[in-house]
């Protein structure tokens, strides 16, 4: 096992997704936070749960990458059959999904702290030099950076699981983008009729964990314990289907 899992972390030092991901990331991360932080109205950037909304860009988008990073883990593999040769060096295929999990894990904390941080530094700092008073003290600086960590290893672990279920790229990171920007915005804020359901579907769970919105999302803790069972669950999908389907 440590052995895969060292091949895992070579190719995502050897590859250039992880880079250009991660450069991506920081330049939407810029541009959202200071579109935000001087674009919106000092009335609508007065009280905390509003400065929290744009500090929370960064955990957004933390998660977003990190979870296109987990899929294409898996789903660049099966593209270019390099699969192929991942099972007969590892014809435990299990430990191969296992490994390609943690490792995205790690790198997708890594893209969440870095997203967090950013948008913290960028935000506390555009607010500043439009005059605003920072309502946020140090204890949600650090819930928003440490929960856009946390949240965003867990959403590339569930990127991998459904890389291994789909197979498919293009649809994979698709459906990623299309339920994390639009189908999660429809189900928080009720234009969809389901009341609080919203509250507990993964993107929102992990808005949660960085402290974002308490009035509406889950507390913390609990974000944290859904989000993880979200993500164990769909790696444990990715892990079943890879064991019982032939590779393509």
């Amino acid at each position: 096992m440590t052995a895969q899992l060292r091949a895992e972390l070579l190719k995502q030092r050897s590859t250039r997704t992880a880079l250009g991901l991660f450069a991506s990331m920081l330049g939407l991360v810029l541009v959202a936070v200071l579109l935000h932080g001087f674009g919106l109205s000092a009335e609508n950037l007065a009280r905390a749960s509003d400065q929290h909304m744009v500090l929370g860009r960064g955990e957004f988008l933390g998660a977003l990458f990190a979870a296109l990073l987990g899929a294409m883990t898996m789903t660049s593999e099966i593209r270019h059959g390099t699969i192929r040769p991942t099972f007969l060096f590892a014809p435990w295929r299990g430990r191969v999904v296992v490994a390609k999990v943690w490792v995205s894990a790690l790198v997708g904390a890594g893209f969440g702290l870095a997203a967090s941080a950013l948008a913290a530094g960028v935000g506390t700092a555009a607010l500043a030099a439009r005059g605003l008073d920072v309502q946020l003290d140090g204890s949600d600086y650090a819930l928003l950076v440490a929960g856009g960590t946390a949240a965003s290893a867990l959403w590339a672990a569930i990127g991998v699981g459904l890389g291994a279920v789909v197979r498919n790229q293009v649809p994979t990171l698709i459906g990623i983008c299309a339920w994390l920007l639009f189908v999660e915005g429809l189900l928080v804020g009720d234009v969809a009729g389901v009341g609080d359901v919203g509250r507990f579907a993964p993107g929102a769970l992990g808005m949660a964990i960085s402290g974002q919105d308490p009035d509406t999302l889950v507390a913390p803790s609990l974000g944290l314990v859904l989000l993880s069972a979200y993500a164990g669950a769909s790696a444990l999908a990715g892990l079943v289907a890879t064991t019982r389907r032939d590779v393509l």
